[in-house]
């Protein structure tokens, strides 16, 4: 069932700004489309797609306007309400073997005419007027629930990542520019042990390591693929595209520019 007649809107806490999925979160893609990546996986999302983003998973999004709209509905399942919803609605909670960092939902008339449900509670600045947030809330998750039971696997799951092997998590995960409490947390270990974990499989600092390994990558891309600095830099862990120059001619003795023109 196509939904028509809403525009985007959001209802729940804010989504974390770092990339970085702090809070489980529904997605429903109006207009427009979007490229998702984890590290591992890239997933696409059309228009009529209903998702789940996973908690304490990384993700990078790249999003295409259509006709210069990009339109979507997201709702955010926190910890404390779905602490609350698992009160008032005991669920079994199923063991759930696969990892990836979106689950999408398969389409459904329930799903649809909740979407459009929203139309009357929305305001003008896409949020979902406050008396109605939980309300609206618990009558998706009940809906999702019903529509996938092995859902409570992911969003009742209230532990810390399990420690897991740093090495291949952070050769993969070089990339996403979040802070090294971060890696820490999601690869199981205190920042401190994270930090002694890390010098004794690479004998360097997070700090260096990280800052060389997204460099070489840069010089990669730039080399090899022939891209622009202003097209590398976010991509490869920089938030500054001055720092990230700065930063190249550093290592490598020579500007990105330079590298370009040498090609």
């Amino acid at each position: 069932m196509r939904v028509t007649n809403i525009h985007s809107c959001h209802l729940g806490p804010e989504i974390s700004p770092e990339q970085f999925i702090s809070d489980h979160f529904f997605l429903c893609l109006l207009r427009g489309s979007m490229v998702a990546y984890d590290g591992q996986k890239t997933y696409t999302v059309q228009p009529g797609n209903y998702c789940i983003a996973r908690k304490n998973h990384l993700l990078r999004y790249t999003k295409y306007k259509d006709n210069d709209r990009f339109e979507k509905v997201i709702i955010t399942f926190d910890e404390p309400f779905l602490k609350r919803f698992l009160e008032r609605h005991p669920t079994d909670s199923l063991t759930l073997t696969n990892d990836d960092s979106f689950l999408f939902v398969k389409e459904e008339t329930f799903i649809a005419n909740f979407i459009q449900s929203l139309k009357p509670y929305y305001n003008s600045d896409e949020a979902i007027d406050e008396a109605f947030a939980d309300i609206k809330r618990e009558e998706l998750l009940l809906i999702l629930l019903r529509a996938d039971p092995s859902l409570a696997a992911v969003f009742f799951n209230f532990g810390a990542p399990a420690k897991i092997d740093l090495e291949e998590f952070m050769n993969r995960n070089f990339r996403f520019n979040i802070s090294l409490e971060r890696f820490a947390f999601l690869t199981g270990r205190s920042l401190s042990s994270f930090k002694r974990d890390f010098y004794k499989i690479f004998n360097d600092t997070p700090r260096n390591w990280l800052r060389k390994k997204r460099l070489d990558e840069a010089h990669f891309q730039l080399s090899k693929k022939h891209l622009k600095s202003s097209e590398v830099y976010l991509e490869v862990g920089f938030e500054d595209l001055s720092h990230f120059s700065f930063a190249f001619k550093k290592q490598f003795g020579y500007n990105p520019s330079e590298l370009m023109s040498s090609e």
